[in-house]
Parts: C-alpha cells; sequence; structure tokens
C-alpha cells in the first residue's frame, strides 16, 4: 500500500506513534520518524529500519530544522506526513477553572502550533511529491465533550477545525489531508486515566471492550495512501463506534 512512499511520522517513539511507526513500515513505506525523546526514538527507528531525526515541536525553530533534514532524506518529495507528537498525559483530571495557564499554552503551543508549523514546514515536499497525504492525529474527546481535559480536548478540536481548512489550501495541489479521531487506547500513556472513564468507553463502544492502538494503524496506513484522497478534509472517529459523526 505505501511501497516507496517517503513517510514522516512525528511523536514516533512509544505509546500509538511507535505502533503507527510499525504499521507503516510493515506496508512499505520508507519511514522517517522524528520525537523530542531522542532515545526512543532512536530504538523505534532502529527496529522498524527507520531514519530518526530529533524534533521539539514547541520550538519552531527545531520544527524548520526537521523539515530541512527531511527535504534532503527525500530529495524535496514526501508522500505522506503523520502529525502524531502531542503533548496527552499530566493535563488531565482538572476543571476547567484550575487550568494552569503556563500548562494551557503548551498543550497548545505543541498540539495546534506544532501541528500547523510542521504541515507548513513540509508542505513544498508533499506538493513536490504528486500525491502528498496529511494525517492529522486528533481525539474524539473533542467529539464527545469530554470534561476535566479541556487544554486538551480544545487543541483537538482545533486540529479537526485545521484540517478542514488546509484541505481547501492543498486540494488544488492534491494534497489531501484528514484526521483520526481515536479514544482511550490501551498504552502507558492512558495508564492515569480513571478507571470509570475507561469503563465508560469499553463498555459504550458499539464494539465493546479496550481498544488497543494496533487497531487503528491500518487505517491511518490507508490514509496515506494514493487512493484516500477523496476523504481529504474528513475527521474520522476510529474508536469502534464510541462515537459516530
Amino acid at each position: 500500500m505505501l511501497k516507496d512512499r517517503h513517510i514522516l511520522l512525528t511523536g514516533a517513539a512509544r505509546g500509538l506513534g511507535a505502533e503507527i511507526a510499525r504499521s507503516l513500515a510493515g506496508h512499505g513505506a520508507r519511514l522517517i520518524v522524528a520525537d523530542i525523546a531522542e532515545d526512543e526514538g532512536r530504538a523505534t527507528a532502529l527496529e522498524v529500519g527507520a531514519e530518526f531525526l530529533p524534533v521539539d515541536l514547541a520550538d519552531p525553530a527545531s520544527i524548520a530544522a526537521l523539515g530541512a533534514a527531511v527535504s534532503e532524506l527525500t530529495h524535496g518529495a514526501l508522500h505522506g506526513l503523520v502529525n502524531n507528537g502531542a503533548i496527552a498525559t499530566g493535563i488531565g483530571g482538572i476543571p476547567f477553572d484550575q487550568i494552569e495557564i503556563d500548562s494551557w499554552d503548551l498543550v497548545h503551543r505543541v498540539n495546534v502550533r506544532g501541528t500547523w508549523l510542521m504541515t507548513r514546514a513540509c508542505a513544498p515536499m508533499l506538493r513536490a511529491s504528486g500525491s502528498g497525504r496529511v494525517v492529522n492525529v486528533a481525539s474524539d474527546t473533542a467529539l464527545w465533550g469530554a470534561p476535566n481535559l479541556l487544554s486538551y480536548t480544545a487543541s483537538k478540536g482545533a486540529v479537526m477545525a485545521m484540517t478542514r481548512s488546509l484541505s481547501r489550501e492543498l486540494g488544488p495541489d492534491r494534497v489531501g489531508i484528514t484526521a483520526v479521531a481515536p479514544g482511550i487506547l490501551t498504552t502507558p500513556s492512558t495508564d492515569y486515566v480513571p478507571e470509570a472513564r475507561h469503563r465508560l468507553y469499553s463498555e459504550g463502544r458499539a464494539v465493546p471492550g479496550p481498544q488497543a492502538p494496533g487497531e487503528i494503524t491500518d487505517v491511518i496506513a490507508f490514509l496515506l495512501s494514493e487512493g484516500a484522497l477523496t476523504l481529504t478534509g474528513q475527521t474520522l472517529p476510529v474508536n469502534n463506534g464510541f462515537v459516530f459523526k
């Protein structure tokens, strides 16, 4: 499906990102993985046969440097970008009126501005490939309105809105952009989530039970393929039927 397609994946060091890396490599992608956690990111890259590059999504200069390095590796033509890197832990369980402003700002610098700047840095390469695809990893929390998680849900709602707008700006160059909105997945990053929230998802899904990260990675792989252009601008809730859109 992705044979010989150059794909850049951010947030690849652990959890869902590492699972996405394994899936994309298995589908034949020529993969470049990036993360702020360099040791774990390099380990993922070594496991899947990918190139590793460091990036701090809160730092515009770091994102620009990553874009330049990717351009060198791909000779200026990138077929896919997965904006998976985000802050998702340590920010939940806090009522909206108790969120620290610095925490709010950091979440939005990484999750929203980082996604925008990463897409901007890669856009010339995506256009040059002739069949560029972008997949933004959002969250279904922004679709159903999860409480006590406002900085995160607001950031992921913004990612969905950017996906729609960017589809119209990138579409004339046949660059497709979509978002996936998973629910709670069984990764170490969700260990902090209260058991009641896990149970809400497990019992409320059309397909009951927990959902492993590997259950959504093939969807992401398809959205990076040439055949996915007709879905541009869409957000797909990949949550086994917990939320219908």
